[in-house]
Formats: structure tokens, C-alpha cells, sequence
């Protein structure tokens, strides 16, 4: 709650960035460089490094999960695993878990491919000698990840066995979780199932070691909890009871918005409902473990599409049409109880863009959950615009603009002469130039947590935006380099967060 978290007893600054948008100097890439994404190694503490420097202690991203082809982190394949994509193999190789053949192979062959070999060569490194501690923290995590990690594992071995075909083209057996099927199944994949174990291990190792880095250097870790869950998901079809699904498996009904902002025709997200009147019915206990996971990787959880929990867009399974849906009550009251009992003091920021009424506001409100607001939004020429800096409270989170945004440069671009008057206006008839003018605007608000797109540090324009919501090209692929970053950044940061009262 807003009043709890000591994230909110101050006034804060962070960035947001993805792990993905970092730049890739991992040696094993090469000179393929140019295709590889970020991840937990040596270039993720070097931007710990930066905005330590600047005085910035809040780091937000988006969710952490195994991705799909789309490579969309709102449709992970598991609402509690890590995403290997960022492990580094660097680091591996430092500790002595992989070889250098295994590094090698990235470059010449596929990413999975190589993590199946540095697999092979990892518990080779366990049933060592050299390797005992090792084994002893890899048992440890198997003991303490069971809730989620076992059905994890055979789900993705079994999705590799099957082509990556969703889990309801399974045979009727093994998608019905029918126990003798598989205990028979986990035999006959044993290697496979070994070598995600290993993945889990080297993404939740790394992660660990990261997060304690940046929380020494005073540093916060903001994560994103998507509220829904990919249909082709570990965690439908390990417990499908508990969604909205037919005898054969497939969505009853799906999620998605009606027209607004984003988009004329609303948006088909395609993940199934929750079956609300089974989670109620147990005190919420999927809920529960779900948060579990996530208060382990960060220190704040933003829940994405945070109106869902009081009402949700009921799409026709079988439709692919937003418009044909409706607005279904959730039980929002009783979720939200049920998780501060579970956990006092529960460090949690509501997404509430788009379209909100007030009882989602008395909702989100009733608990003293932070809100976002963003700038991008303000300039519609109404001065009751709660994203207008005189509208703001102090439990506001502020943006710029967000990962679903263009860069506050491509806005500005796109405004009309007249909007950019008016924005221009409203801020003192201020000299400065975009993105600055709006990132001054953000750290000034009244609001105790202001967060700016990495982009915005950047002076980015909007080929450098990194998802366009309602569309599947081009998203989720935006890198930054080290040379973008201006060598007095982080002390043109720090001054204004000294201006505005936001420095540790």
C-alpha cells in the first residue's frame, strides 16, 4: 500500500528499460553482436553502474518470462520461470558450470541449442568433485521452486517433444495430465526436463546476484505482473481448473479491451479467463503462489490491466473480435484482501490507464495502491486531465510515457503546431527541448515515484519505440548501445533530481 511501502515514505526517481534493451557485449555472440539481445551479465551492471550514478534508484521492466515467437512478455509460457534468453553465458563460463565449447556454440549454432550443451556440461560440473557446493544450492532451488519449477520443466520438455504445439494438440493423456502418462513421460525426457531445471537455476542464480548488486547500490528492482496468462502456458495446463476451458482445452472465453485509446477495433489478447468462482473458493492459493515468485525477483510489482480484478472484457473463445465483448465483475475486493493477509505491506502499483471508471478507482483506492500517470496523455486540451501535472497526487506513479508509448520525441514529432503550443504553454513557455521538457515535468510533479523511458534519457526518436500496441511487427526488439549514452547523462540526471527533491 501506498502509505507501507517504504518505495513511497520519499520521493524517487527510475528508469524504465527492459533486461532485452540492454546492448549484448557477451563474448559469445561475436560477430553476431548485432542480433543479440541484453542480458544478466556484465552490461546489466554497468547500467546499474549509470543510473546509480545518477542518482536514480528505482530500475522498472517488463515481465521476466520465457517468451513465445512474438517474443511478447505479456504472453509468457510461464507466470513464474525466468527467461533464459538472459542468462548470461559469460557468467557460466566464470563460474565454471559451462565450457567454452558450449560458449562457442551460440555463435554457430542455435541459443537453445547451446544451453542444451551447457546443460550436459553443467551437471557434468555437479557430479564432480569441484562441484559439490553447487550441487547442494542447485538441490536447494529444485526443493524451494517445486511449487511451480516440476510442472514447468515437463510442460516445456513436452512442448519441444510435440514441435511447439500448444499443449491442447497434446495426446488426449498427456493433456488430460493423466498420472501414469506422466510419470512415464518425465523418464523418457529426463535429459530434457535436466536441462531446464539447469535453466532455471542459471536464470534465478544470476538474478539474484543482480538484484542484490542494485539493491547495495540503493537500487529497486520494479517488476511487471501481467494479469493474465498465455493459454499456451505452463500454468493453464498444469491446473485448469482454475480457467474458463472446454472438455477439450480450448478458451471458453478470452481476454482483450473494447475500442479506446490503442485501438478503433479494441484488442483480442487471446488469454483465457480465470474461472473466479474456483480461486475464490480456495482463498486464492494460485494467486498467492504466483506473488510468491514474484517478490523474490523485485522489490515493487506493478499488476498490469489492474481494472481486470474489478471488471474484464469477456471475449467469445471462439471469436476474434474485440467489440464482441462484455464487461464481466471480477472479485477484486476479496483477491486484494486475500493478498495483504498473505502479505503484509504488499509493495504493489496498479496499472490504470485507458479507460477507468470509478469503481475501479474506489477499488484501487480502497487498498492505497499507487496509480500510473502519464504525460503523453495530459495534452487533450480538458484541464481535468488527471495526467496534468496540477491533477497529481503524492501516491502517483508519474511516466513520461511507457513501453506501450512512442518516445516523448516521436510524440512531440506527430502533435499538431497547435498541441505543441499548448504543451509548450503549460510549461512556462520553457527553452527547453523535448524529451527534457517533459522529463522536468515528470521529476516536478507531486507524485513520490517519477519513472522515464531509457529512450527518453536518450533523446530517442520513434524508431526507437519498443511496442505498438495492437500490432505484432517490429515489437519487443529495441537495443540501446553504450555510444548513445552522452558522457554527462548521468550528471545532467542528478542535477535535476537534486532540483526536485528526489536523490536518496
Amino acid at each position: 500500500m501506498a502509505d507501507k511501502s517504504p518505495l513511497f515514505q520519499r520521493r524517487t526517481a527510475g528508469v524504465l528499460l527492459h533486461p532485452t534493451s540492454l546492448p549484448c557485449s557477451e563474448s559469445c555472440w561475436g560477430e553476431n553482436s548485432e542480433k543479440a539481445f541484453g542480458t544478466l551479465g556484465k552490461d546489466a551492471y554497468h547500467f546499474i553502474d549509470l543510473i546509480a550514478r545518477a542518482g536514480l534508484t528505482v530500475w522498472q521492466m517488463l515481465p521476466t518470462g520465457p517468451t513465445q515467437a512474438d517474443m511478447s512478455p505479456y504472453q509468457s509460457i510461464s507466470a513464474h520461470a525466468g527467461n533464459p534468453d538472459l542468462i548470461s553465458f559469460d557468467s557460466l563460463l566464470e563460474k565454471g558450470w559451462i565450457t567454452a565449447a558450449d560458449v562457442q556454440l551460440v555463435g554457430e549454432k542455435s541459443l537453445s541449442h547451446a544451453r542444451q550443451q551447457g546443460a550436459l556440461s553443467f551437471y557434468r560440473f555437479i557430479e564432480s568433485g569441484e562441484g559439490e557446493n553447487t550441487y547442494q544450492e542447485f538441490q536447494t532451488f529444485c526443493s524451494q521452486q517445486h511449487y511451480w519449477l516440476d510442472d514447468f520443466a515437463l510442460f516445456t520438455a513436452l512442448r519441444a517433444e510435440f514441435n511447439n504445439s500448444s499443449w491442447n494438440a497434446w495426446p488426449v493423456d498427456l493433456r488430460k495430465r493423466n498420472n501414469k502418462a506422466l510419470e512415464k513421460i518425465r523418464i523418457e525426457l529426463k535429459p530434457a526436463i535436466n536441462s531446464v531445471l539447469f535453466e532455471q537455476f542459471a536464470f534465478f542464480t544470476q538474478w539474484q546476484a543482480l538484484k542484490n548488486y542494485a539493491n547495495q547500490k540503493g537500487i529497486s528492482l520494479f517488476g511487471d505482473m501481467p494479469i493474465f496468462v498465455g493459454h499456451d502456458s505452463a500454468d493453464v495446463w498444469a491446473q485448469q481448473h482454475y480457467f474458463q476451458l472446454d472438455g477439450d482445452g480450448n478458451p471458453l472465453t478470452v481476454a482483450g479491451v473494447p475500442p479506446d485509446y490503442f485501438s478503433e477495433t479494441g484488442q483480442h489478447w487471446g488469454n483465457p479467463h480465470y474461472a473466479w468462482d474456483v480461486m475464490s473458493a480456495d482463498g486464492f492459493q494460485w494467486w498467492l503462489s504466483r506473488l510468491r515468485t514474484q517478490l523474490q525477483l523485485f522489490d515493487l510489482i506493478r499488476i498490469d490491466h489492474f481494472r481486470g480484478f474489478e471488471a474484464y472484457w469477456e471475449i467469445p473463445g471462439k471469436s476474434h473480435d474485440a467489440r464482441l465483448g462484455k464487461w464481466v465483475k471480477a472479485p477484486g475486493e476479496a483477491f486484494l484482501q486475500a493478498c495483504f493477509e498473505a502479505y503484509p505491506g504488499l509493495p504493489l502499483v496498479a496499472e490504470n490507464l485507458g479507460v477507468i471508471t470509478d469503481e475501479v478507482e474506489a477499488l484501487r483506492n480502497q487498498f492505497e495502491l499507487p496509480g500510473m500517470l502519464v504525460l503523453q496523455f495530459a495534452f487533450d486540451g480538458n484541464t481535468n486531465n488527471p495526467h496534468l501535472p496540477h491533477n497529481h497526487t503524492r501516491s502517483d506513479v508519474i511516466y513520461s510515457g511507457t513501453h506501450d508509448n512512442d518516445t516523448t520525441v516521436g510524440w512531440y514529432n506527430t502533435l499538431s503546431e497547435a498541441n505543441r503550443q499548448q504543451v509548450k504553454q503549460y510549461c512556462f513557455n520553457s527553452a527547453d527541448e523535448m524529451p527534457w521538457l517533459l522529463i522536468e515535468a515528470a521529476l516536478a510533479s507531486v507524485g513520490r515515484m517519477a519513472i522515464i523511458p531509457m529512450q527518453d534519457f536518450l533523446e530517442l526518436d520513434g524508431g526507437h519505440r519498443m511496442n505498438m500496441p495492437g500490432t505484432t511487427d517490429k515489437n519487443w526488439v529495441w537495443t540501446f548501445s553504450w555510444d548513445q549514452v552522452d558522457p554527462t547523462l548521468a550528471e545532467r540526471i542528478r542535477q535535476l533530481l537534486t532540483a526536485y527533491n528526489r536523490l536518496s
